[in-house]
This record gives C-alpha cells, sequence and structure tokens, in this order.
C-alpha cells in the first residue's frame, strides 16, 4: 500500500472523491484502518467469545445441543436486525456516528451478559449484543472504503477485515487461558467484552467521517476539511475543488432497481452461504472437538491453533485482490473452503483435524476479506450503506439457521461431523458459484 501516484497540485478541477483517490497511503489512512480495526477487532472478540462460552455451559448447565443452538442463535437474529438498520441510519446520520453508538450498545450488553443467571437472560442480553455488532461491520469497511485510494481500497478493506483475526485470535486465548483455570471462568471472559464501550469515544472523536456522506448532505465545508487533513501528509497544497452542486433530497436508488438487481441477488447468496457455513463451524467448534472426545482444555487448544491460520489467509487475500481482482479472488478463496470444509469432515486425528481446519481458517476468512472488499463498491454513495447493510443482514439470518442447523445434522449423521461439514463445503461451492457473476470493480471509482 505504498505506490506513489503522480499528483498535479494545481489540478483545481478535481471532485473531492478524485482528489482522495489520486493520493498515496499516508499516516492518515493509517490512523483511519487503526482505528476501525480495532472497533473491528472488539467485534470479533465478541463473536468469538461465545463459542468457547457455549462449550463451558454445556457442562456448567447441563445444556442440550438445542439449548446450545439457540445461546448461539439468538445473537445472529439482533446481527440481522442490526445489520439493516446501521446500513440506513449510515446513509441518514453518517458512518463514524453509528459505528461509534454501535461500540457503546454491545459493549454494555457483552458486559452485562457476564451476570446472566440463566439460559433466557444469557439470549436476551446476546439478542442486544448482536444488535450493536450486526450495525458496526458493514458501516466500518464503507467509510474505510470511501476513503481509501482507488488502486489499492480492495487491499486496505481486505486489510481492516484482517483485524477480525486477530479479534478471534483474543477470544480464543480468553477462552483458553481464562474460561478452564478461573472459578466462573465464562462470566470473567465475558466481562472483558465491555472495552469496546470505552473505545466508542476514540471512534466518535478521532475517526473521520465520510467526504462522500458529507457532501450528500451539504455539508461542504466539513467535507473540504476533511479532504485536506488526507492531502497534509502527502505534501499537497490546497487547493480547493468547486462546491458540488446543492444536494436536491432525492429517495435513494432501489438496490433492486434494473442496474442493481443482478448484483445484488448475488451478493445475498455469497454473504448467505458464507455465514451458514462459517457460523455453522467456527461457534459449534470448540464443542464438536469436545465431543469427538478432547478435553475442555484441548479442544480450546485446537481452536487457537486453527485460528491463527486466519491471519496469512487474509494476506494472500489482501495481495491477490488487487493482482487477481475481487471476483477471481473471492471465487478461489470460496472453493478452497469447500475443499476444506469437506476434508474436515472426514478428519479423525489430531492432525488431520488440525491441518484441515487451518486449511479452513485460511480459505474461508481471505473469502471475508475479499467480499467486505465488494460489498461497498457496487452501489452509488446514497445507497452504499443500506446495500451492504442489506446484504450483510440477509446473511445474518443464514447464520441464525448455522448453530440450529449444527445439532439436526450430528444426529441425522449417526452422531459423526461429517454430514455437518459436507452440508458447509455444498454452500461454499454455491457462494463460489455466484461470485462469478459480481461486476468485476478492481481499479474503478466508486459510484456517486
Amino acid at each position: 500500500m505504498t505506490t506513489d501516484p503522480v499528483i498535479d497540485q494545481r489540478d483545481s478541477r478535481l471532485t473531492r472523491a478524485e482528489r482522495l483517490d489520486r493520493l498515496p497511503f499516508n499516516r492518515q489512512h493509517g490512523r483511519l484502518l487503526v482505528g476501525s480495526g480495532i472497533g473491528w477487532a472488539l467485534d470479533a472478540m465478541d463473536v468469538g467469545l461465545i463459542s468457547f462460552v457455549m462449550a463451558a455451559l454445556a457442562a456448567e448447565w447441563h445444556l442440550s445441543t438445542t439449548a446450545q443452538g439457540w445461546i448461539g442463535s439468538i445473537g445472529f437474529v439482533g446481527m440481522a436486525l442490526g445489520a439493516g438498520l446501521g446500513g440506513l441510519l449510515a446513509d441518514k446520520i453518517g458512518r463514524r456516528q453509528v459505528f461509534a453508538l454501535t461500540l457503546l450498545i454491545y459493549g454494555l450488553a457483552t458486559g452485562a451478559s457476564a451476570l446472566a443467571t440463566g439460559v433466557a437472560m444469557l439470549m436476551a442480553l446476546r439478542f442486544v449484543v448482536g444488535i450493536g455488532l450486526g450495525a458496526e461491520l458493514p458501516v466500518a469497511s464503507t467509510l474505510v472504503s470511501e476513503y481509501a485510494p482507488r488502486r489499492i481500497r480492495g487491499r486496505v478493506v481486505v486489510a481492516l477485515e484482517a483485524f477480525w483475526a486477530l479479534g478471534w485470535i483474543m477470544a480464543a486465548l480468553i477462552g483458553y487461558l481464562m474460561i478452564p483455570n478461573l472459578d466462573n471462568g465464562w462470566r470473567w471472559a465475558l466481562a472483558v467484552g465491555i472495552v469496546p464501550t470505552l473505545y466508542a469515544l476514540v471512534v466518535r472523536f478521532g475517526l473521520p467521517e465520510s467526504v462522500r456522506f458529507l457532501e450528500s448532505k451539504d455539508r461542504e465545508v466539513e467535507a473540504e476539511a476533511a479532504v485536506r487533513k488526507f492531502e497534509e501528509p502527502s505534501g499537497i497544497a490546497p487547493v480547493p475543488s468547486p462546491d458540488s452542486a446543492p444536494n436536491v433530497e432525492q429517495a435513494p436508488p432501489s438496490i433492486w432497481s434494473r442496474g442493481l438487481r443482478a448484483r445484488t441477488a448475488a451478493l445475498w447468496v455469497v454473504w448467505f452461504c458464507i455465514n451458514l457455513s462459517y457460523y455453522g463451524a467456527f461457534i459449534w467448534l470448540p464443542s464438536l472437538l469436545h465431543r469427538q472426545g478432547f478435553t475442555l482444555v484441548k479442544s480450546f487448544e485446537y481452536t487457537l491453533i486453527i485460528t491463527l491460520a486466519q491471519l496469512p489467509g487474509y494476506a494472500a487475500a489482501a495481495y491477490l485482490i488487487e493482482k487477481w481482482g475481487r471476483r477471481p479472488t473471492l471465487a478461489s478463496f470460496l472453493v478452497g473452503s469447500a475443499v476444506a470444509a469437506g476434508l474436515l469432515g472426514m478428519a479423525g486425528t489430531p492432525g488431520q483435524i488440525i491441518a484441515a481446519g487451518c486449511a479452513l481458517s485460511f480459505f474461508n476468512l481471505g473469502a471475508w476479506g475479499a467480499l467486505y472488499a465488494i460489498g461497498p463498491e457496487l452501489y452509488p454513495t446514497a445507497a452504499r450503506g443500506k446495500g451492504t447493510g442489506a446484504a450483510a443482514a440477509f446473511g445474518r439470518i443464514a447464520s441464525i439457521v448455522a448453530p440450529l442447523l449444527v445439532p439436526v445434522l450430528i444426529a441425522w449423521g449417526g452422531g459423526s461431523n461429517w454430514l455437518v461439514f459436507t452440508t458447509f463445503a455444498v454452500a461454499f461451492a454455491i457462494g463460489a458459484v455466484a461470485a462469478f457473476t459480481l461486476p468485476e470493480q478492481r481499479n474503478t471509482a466508486l459510484a456517486e
């Protein structure tokens, strides 16, 4: 992310979006990426913790697999609602405002979850957690995408998504070190989840608002100041763009209008398939390993090792997304995920489980990175938050179904895991086919 373009400091005919697109990656981009990424990592930590909490509660509260499935699923019900609502609010009140609000909501609810006295209370709080989590992800990726220089936009968004792996690794470490070794360890693990409430202040007062959003609301002075702040580290003399024409409030284009409906349908299919397979596999992974006869500590250890493979998956996707393009990168990683899921379903020994699990982590999380890079590029500014949020919300339907589906598949598979992972492999393959139908947006300007 260090390629320096040729910069014409005298050209005042450029729009603000064009001025941002021509910039080299500088310290302001880095601050936005890291600032948003930390919020993203905290989100992942919260999602990841519940998989370890489920395994611990199954033993402490003597839960059935159905009750475990509902604990895993209820948060995704909230995420489905939050993703759609967050996208709409981001187009109305701003990306940064919604980002900060979501951190506050799910941080407080996660901290309160540590005090849960039963399944019903825990599920109610996990639903509230899900609303905040679901709203954050599409909003954060939209904000970063709208500031990233065009030629490396995909790489920057994949780098943002890589913070998800850091958060999931934090969850795995907390699960491995805290839950088995402390009295009420699962409560202490959830108590750590209150950290995002403090970070909400950093987002609200430390990150910039989207220039495109500011222009859409006729906030020209703020938009110009934001662009200049990003130009300054590159040594560009401030040459203001002509003010955009006053914004006439119009209804944003429908994501199902003639020019957008095909990409919306394909994006929704990919989101559904990747959510079904990812959350079905990784929310249940510690519990599935425990069911295979491994101790709780050993199950958590294997899950931690498998989780570490997410990082090189993101790195590979970040490199390939600007070399191959968005569509081939996403489709290829989904195909790899399908193969890895099939192998994990047949794995029996610890070595086979770790190898297949690491492959699934590598390809699946690389696919996630590519998907988040693609989404914001498919829609114009007025519908970008809604388009990405609606796709995420539809995908959350699959993440609701997945934890509930796993016990059923285990029963149908005679108590083994082969049918679980075969189902996920098929879903990944369907997602790969849908990905091939998406338009290629590499090195293209975001639509206004």
